[in-house]
């Protein structure tokens, strides 16, 4: 008799149900279930005497809250996390025996919790930093969780380097200082005598180091696992997500400015569109290379510092997840979930990546000190929607109630249960690769090129991204004090492009190189954002108004936006109704002190026919921000007048037309651009 049980998406909701507690109309009680009758006062001896021992009531409570907190994670301690779903568009049963992976339509239950990977819990959202993409997918065969970053490599190629990474990239142990940044001497001394690193930086000096939000994010399984199927034939294997809204970041200036504004952005982003159904979504694509064909690249395959590229292995669209529900406690599900790399089910194996290896053993002992224990797996959010059943007993936080005698195998006692499961009945079995080789500490010399993928990098990139990567390295490198450190990073990114490290070199008062740079003159179209899926879809675009508008073409536009699927959101003076022409009202939800420019995604200026000076200096303002960020903006009416006063008029991206078609066509348009890099800024 089988002991799986039917998996859809709704699984995990259903299972988290008798989990839930709605405490709205009921009484208050002990957390023995006593009724309490006051919650105000401590027992005390006397109105104006001491607290007694005996108040069992305030113990309880103040016990309970002197234990809250657990230890934040020491890196991804800033997250976010989400429910949804994941439908298989075509089966992958020639590569791989997944159950999951069987049937096209078949859906399961997944859990995605999203991460900045350097600062601490209280850190803001878009410092320059990978982000962490882990996924738990709740299948019928047990829990896979797919443990990535929104990039694909990875800084270093041993996991046993990780400490030292970490270190390095921590606020400085004699300042406490920089929070939840790269920009300081230990980091960059780092990076400059490992230089295995070098693709790495090239990718966190990019525009994916700090993305507009987490929706228009990709997500990749980094290392290379294995596709193993019924016949026990093995490929190679590694995973992406491909958001649906494409991939797009902010500015650096518009970074920092964001973090100061609203230190939550993208968290507050995310939450938001689930909660008004604009559900965000990723294809999940696989590049698939067979065993036999490992060494036939330039790179090493197994390498977590190289990727392989697109145009030399496909991506295969397999599947789509589909975010859909927002946590109920926050605390409860995204702090205390527990993502593991070896967390697998059968058909999905692991290769000799040196980082996947340490990851391995880290993840379960990072569990055991930040859960309390060995049974964090029972935790709701945790738990399998699959049955479970094994020798393991006790330990802190267990809440199984175990009944019979045994707890060991073998036993007779009772008839050898829980048994194993053989391969046939759904047992996982270990890929039988052939491992010969002497006890050594090395590398092989096929992970020693550490600078032909950065200059592939660096080859691919549009010019907006290569002027936005010089300047990364400018701003950070200056803020390393130790002028010998930034002369070593220079001299490494001369491995890379010279022109590059010329620049960098001039910008931070280096020993400016004159012979250098790479012979590799490859590029992969695919790694550059430019070439990225362009649509206005859920863009926020700020709708700036004063008394007095043109009531009738104003709310034509307003309803054309949210017909292209974008969320206007009024800009004001005050709060409340703005009366326009034509006795048209709209509600005004922002003032120009908390709808700040860089919260949107595109402006619009409508204005009215007396704007006040005050209100004249923060619409321009709005305006200036905008264009100096790149972003569309547009003008009907009196809004016209402050785009001409801001001198922002014929540039690109600018969108100016009385006639309200012309100018929805127009503004969409430029809206679905997101940014217009040849603009004079």
């Amino acid at each position: 008799m089988s002991d799986k049980r039917n998996v859809n998406g709704n699984s995990k909701d259903e299972q988290l149900e008798q989990f839930r507690s709605d405490e709205r109309d009921k009484h208050m009680t002990t957390n023995q279930g006593l009724k309490v009758s006051g919650d105000e006062f401590s027992l005390k001896a006397g109105e104006r005497g001491p607290t007694l021992m005996e108040d069992f009531h305030f113990r309880e409570k103040m016990t309970h809250f002197d234990h809250e907190r657990i230890p934040e994670r020491v890196v991804h301690a800033r997250g976010y996390g989400a429910h949804g779903e994941f439908e298989l568009y075509k089966s992958m049963e020639p590569y791989t025996k997944a159950g999951f992976l069987q049937e096209p339509g078949s859906k399961v239950p997944v859990f995605v919790r999203f991460s900045t990977v350097a600062g601490s819990k209280g850190s803001p959202d878009i410092p320059r930093d990978v982000r962490g993409f882990a996924t738990k997918f709740y299948t019928e065969e047990g829990n896979f969780d797919l443990v990535g970053n929104n990039m694909p490599v990875f800084f270093i190629q041993d996991g046993i380097k990780f400490p030292d990474l970490i270190h390095a990239v921590k606020p400085e142990p004699d300042t406490g200082y920089p929070q939840a940044a790269s920009a300081h001497d230990t980091f960059w001394d780092f990076i400059a005598n490992n230089q295995e690193s070098a693709h790495m930086m090239m990718w966190l000096m990019s525009d994916r180091a700090i993305p507009r939000n987490l929706r228009m994010m990709e997500g990749f399984g980094v290392h290379t696992f294995r596709f193993v199927n019924a016949e026990g034939k093995s490929h190679f294997v590694k995973f992406h997500w491909k958001p649906t809204l494409g991939v797009h970041s902010t500015v650096w200036d518009e970074a920092q400015k964001i973090n100061g504004k609203d230190p939550d952005f993208t968290r507050r982003d995310i939450h938001e569109s689930i909660e008004n159904g604009d559900y965000p979504e990723w294809e999940l694509g696989v590049q698939i290379v067979p065993e036999e064909d490992e060494f036939k690249f330039d790179f090493d395959v197994l390498d977590p510092t190289k990727i392989w590229p697109e145009e030399d292995v496909p991506v295969e669209i397999i599947g789509k997840m589909t975010l859909n529900r927002n946590v109920d406690n926050v605390f409860a599900e995204t702090e205390q979930v527990a993502f593991h790399p070896g967390h697998v089910v059968p058909g999905i194996d692991f290769t000799n990546d040196p980082l996947l290896q340490g990851r391995l053993f880290s993840y379960t002992d990072t569990q055991l000190i930040r859960l309390g224990g060995p049974n964090f797996h029972e935790l709701p959010i945790n738990r399998p929607v699959c049955p479970f059943h094994n020798n393991q007993r006790d330990g802190y936080g267990r809440q199984t109630i175990n009944v019979g005698k045994t707890s060991y195998h073998k036993n007779s006692l009772s008839k050898n249960h829980p048994r194993p499961a053989p391969e046939e009945e759904g047992g996982y079995v270990h890929y039988q690769e052939k491992v010969e080789g002497r006890k050594v500490q090395a590398r092989s010399e096929s992970f020693k090129d550490h600078f032909s993928q950065a200059a592939l990098f660096w080859n691919s990139m549009s010019e907006p991204e290569k002027v936005h990567i010089k300047e990364a390295f400018s701003f950070e490198l200056s803020m390393v004090n130790d002028k010998d450190i930034r002369q070593q990073v220079v001299d490494m990114i001369t491995n890379i492009d010279l022109k590059l490290a010329k620049k960098v070199a001039e910008n931070v008062g280096v020993t400016v190189p004159v012979e250098g740079g790479s012979n590799v003159k490859k590029s992969s179209p695919a790694l550059s954002q430019e070439n990225t899926t362009h649509k206005p879809d859920t863009l926020k675009v700020g709708v700036v108004l004063d008394e007095g508008f043109e009531g009738k073409s104003v709310q034509q536009v307003v309803d054309g936006l949210k017909e292209q699927n974008t969320h206007p959101v009024v800009v004001s003076t005050t709060l409340g109704k703005v009366k326009g022409s034509n006795s048209t009202e709209i509600e005004a939800e922002a003032t120009f002190d908390t709808g700040d420019p860089v919260l949107f995604d595109a402006l619009y200026v409508a204005g009215g026919p007396n704007m006040d000076n005050s209100f004249k200096r923060n619409a321009s303002y709005m305006v200036h921000e905008m264009f100096k960020h790149y972003k569309p903006i547009g003008a009907t009416g009196d809004g016209r007048k402050l785009l001409e006063g801001a001198n922002v008029t014929g540039e690109t991206g600018v969108v100016q037309n009385d006639n309200t078609d012309s100018f929805l066509t127009s503004f969409v348009e430029a809206v679905a651009a997101h940014r217009h890099w040849d603009r004079q800024v």
